[in-house]
């Protein structure tokens, strides 16, 4: 048998909801967008120490956490970013203000009114960033119909900075790090409201499923790596930080719910595909089946403007199987939400996904022959039967 239909579909394990909401709200606290990333790898190295956890950093700090298998060949491997989306000063403007580009791909229009920390050598400021035309008492119908766009905002900092001296001497320079205030609102309804959710959130599910299985103590069948990137809104991500053994690959991060998406805040939502195309039909339907035989809620969906850490992996050269599992998230890349459901729903799957046998057991080897090698289904099945891919 392959998984493509396992009939081992592992164990689900219960999810401690307080300690995945006080994770995911201890980590919206950390500014951390890409480029500026050490405080909140410093953060998740002390909360694997406090688990028990061990792990190890890259240079820039990815962060590779272990759960010890009976096997190492065709190891496992889930990935979350602990980066988000920001800005840098573009230019030092006359009037005193700051010019912006982003890091990442989001629009100026959720940056208009934004609360941020502005980094520097000299230490941190806070400020607005506001549009060109912010009035309405100067400036009435205009504030309304002037463009949007990264040109048409800037920074102000809430210092005595009126001239480019001003500016000069509190020490700004181009290339300074702007971190966007989350604003979080967790709601008793189960709602989660804020900045960056993706891909906290995502950080916060995993380390919730680490928790339940460091509790279980129960080995695992194979070598199980919990990889946490820093460079994934910028397109980097997973690229150098997988091992030779690792076989599988599941990105965990955000689905987008909108019209002609399929994605849901509550349950799992299963992409099928993204923009850099289909996920690998084994180990989906792998995932899929684990919820189904969980009772764990699942939909499937596939992304249009779209890519994750598995992308990034592919494109660097690495052979592994990869599938992407997501939280439903509404106005992803602005003020999103997300619901508490699909953070539990995510973790007990990657609980149950984790602790379930490995079937392609030709995944040990990077290269063999044809023994042991997979099957898709190669004619149509007959009314009524359920056909699955045959194990060699």
């Amino acid at each position: 048998m392959n998984d493509a239909t396992s009939h081992n579909t592992g164990i689900r394990l219960d999810i401690d909801i307080d300690y995945l909401r006080e994770s995911l709200a201890a980590l919206l606290a950390i500014p951390s967008p890409t480029g500026y990333t050490d405080t909140i790898v410093r953060h998740m190295c002390g909360e694997f120490d406090a688990l028990g956890i061990e792990y190890d950093l890259t240079r820039r700090g990815a962060i590779r956490a272990r759960l010890p298998g009976h096997e190492h060949g065709g190891a496992r491997a889930i990935v979350s970013h602990l980066d988000t989306l920001g800005a840098q000063v573009r230019t030092l403007k006359p009037n005193g203000r700051l010019s912006l580009a982003p890091i990442g791909t989001w629009s100026a229009r959720f940056a208009e009114g934004a609360r941020v920390t502005l980094f520097t050598d000299k230490g941190a400021y806070r400020g607005t960033i506001l549009p060109l035309k912010a009035s309405g008492h100067t400036y009435d119908a205009e504030i309304d119909t002037q463009p949007v766009g990264w040109d048409h905002v800037e920074l102000r900092i809430d210092a005595r900075a009126f001239n480019l001296d001003d500016l000069h001497r509190l020490g700004i320079e181009v290339g300074d790090t702007v971190a966007i205030d989350p604003q979080p609102e967790f709601l008793d309804s189960g709602f989660i409201v804020s900045r960056h959710l993706d891909n906290k959130a995502g950080v916060a599910v995993m380390m919730a499923a680490l928790k339940a299985l460091a509790e279980k103590g129960r080995r695992l069948p194979v070598d199980t790596f919990f990889l946490f990137t820093i460079a994934e809104e910028v397109g980097h991500g997973a690229a150098s930080i997988l091992l030779p053994d690792i076989a599988s690959l599941v990105a965990v991060d955000n689905g987008t719910t909108a019209p002609g998406q399929n994605s849901s805040e509550f349950g799992v939502t299963l992409a099928m595909a993204d923009q850099t195309g289909p996920f690998d039909f084994h180990l989906t339907r792998k995932l899929a089946a684990i919820c189904r035989a969980h009772d764990i809620r699942m939909q499937k969906d596939i992304f249009r403007h779209y890519r994750s850490d598995s992308a990034s992996a592919i494109e660097a050269g690495a052979d592994v199987r990869t599938a992407l599992v997501t939280f439903g998230v509404d106005a992803s890349h602005g003020y999103e939400r997300i619901h508490m459901h699909a953070l539990r729903s995510l973790a007990e799957l990657l609980t149950a996904y984790t602790l379930s046998e490995v079937e392609i057991t030709r995944d040990r080897l990077t290269v063999s022959g044809i023994q042991g090698f997979t099957r898709q289904p190669s004619a149509p099945a007959e009314v009524g039967e359920v056909r699955e891919p045959p194990a060699e």
